[in-house]
């Protein structure tokens, strides 16, 4: 008699989209706050958190369904998967924020930068400032292929490391 076999890609999907979900919650509350355009690490220690715990939940519930058994192999696919899929959601939506719902988010983004930079650095004359925010509007398209790289790794090390801890294969 042959058993139903669990598919990882339809874990990755729900949990990814539940992921990504909770990402652009959590991105409207920091809107309703004021709190968009705050640099602290504290936003982005959340974010990964919210990571962490859905690709963690993910693996954990697929083992469930898999009658308890998981293999490195299936914490991989599900863990980075579900990375994957949370990632295109943040990066769809952090494209439609940036570019529709926000509009003015790069202006506003380059003054706080002008303000950090001329913190940090007094020294620097107007048209320098000036060339380092031009530059820093020039290559903001490099947190897009970041965003993607991030979640990734993220996926990656905590998938390894869950497979690690509940690995559980059956026997032959």
């Amino acid at each position: 008699m042959e058993e139903n076999q669990v598919k990882t890609g339809k874990f990755a999907w729900t949990y990814g989209a539940i992921g990504g979900g909770i990402g652009i919650v959590f991105t409207l509350m920091l809107m309703s706050m004021d709190m968009l355009y705050d640099q602290g690490w504290g936003k982005s220690v959340v974010s990964t958190l919210i990571l962490v715990a859905v690709v963690y939940l993910a693996i954990s519930s697929f083992k469930k369904q898999n009658q308890g058994f998981l293999t490195l192999k299936q914490s991989m696919k599900v863990g980075i998967g579900t990375a994957l899929v949370a990632a295109i959601v943040a990066l769809i939506f952090t494209y439609l924020l940036i570019n529709f719902f926000v509009p003015d988010f790069m202006d506003k983004t380059a003054e706080l930068s002008r303000i950090t930079i001329m913190e940090k650095n007094p020294q620097l004359t107007p048209e320098q400032l000036d060339n380092a925010i031009d530059m820093q509007k020039k290559f903001f398209w490099v947190a897009y292929p970041m965003i993607l790289i991030f979640n990734l790794f993220i996926g990656f090390i905590v998938s390894l490391i869950t497979g690690i801890f509940l690995k559980k294969e059956r026997k032959a």
